[in-house]
């Protein structure tokens, strides 16, 4: 199976159905604290109209949740976000976008389950909301690459700066993108699916 480029993902956005050559699918959770951009990595790169469970913030989150870096947010996703996309011809991955709020992440555990791999997107303004996250990926078992979300406000550092503030493992790749481009999403997920390639051989089991 080759991963070498993002170029073999088909550009145009597919229909529902999926094409008779696919022979292998995968399930890839995309995780973060609140408002890192989780929604709109799976709507950007997503081949079908995105499932999201988004309901309008309200006063009761007021004290609970933390938002900074996110006080003009007026919907959060209280469940999931699922979507699709298809690297190969034969291989399809399916998308689960999980809750950013501290309140929701007991749901976590249930997305986690047969996860093939996970993306952590980091916001730099709220490097400390990563470290949980990452911890509970580890504890599960579930290999995850790290991208950096970048938005226009956020500070920018190094990748190997991010890399050492986050206790990054050398082998745990950590890349940049902007979450709302499809190319840069897609991207993303190619650079997860070379990273769980190479363990598989480095496991034998590929």
């Amino acid at each position: 199976m080759d991963f070498n480029g993002s170029d073999t993902i088909p550009g145009p956005r597919a229909e529902d159905h999926l094409p008779q050559s696919t022979t292998a699918a995968a399930k890839i959770v995309i995780v973060g604290g609140f408002g890192v951009g989780k929604t709109t990595m799976v709507g950007s790169v997503s081949e079908i109209k995105p499932l999201t469970t988004e309901e309008t913030m309200t006063q009761a989150g007021i004290g609970v949740d933390d938002n900074y870096g996110s006080e003009t947010k007026t919907a959060t996703t209280v469940a999931m976000d699922f979507g699709r996309i298809r690297i190969t011809d034969e291989v399809v991955l399916y998308l689960f976008g999980t809750p950013g709020q501290e309140r929701f992440w007991f749901l976590w555990e249930g997305l986690f389950e047969g996860a093939l791999g996970a993306v952590v997107l980091v916001d730099t303004r709220r490097l400390e909301v990563s470290f949980e996250v990452m911890g509970r990926l580890e504890e599960r078992g579930v290999p995850f690459v790290v991208a950096v979300n970048t938005f226009p406000d956020g500070p920018r550092y190094p990748l190997d700066d991010l890399r050492s503030a986050l206790d990054l493992a050398p082998e745990i790749p950590i890349v940049e993108c902007d979450a709302r481009r499809r190319a840069s999403s897609r991207d993303v997920l190619m650079t997860l699916m070379r990273f769980l390639h190479a363990l598989a051989l480095s496991n034998g089991l590929a």
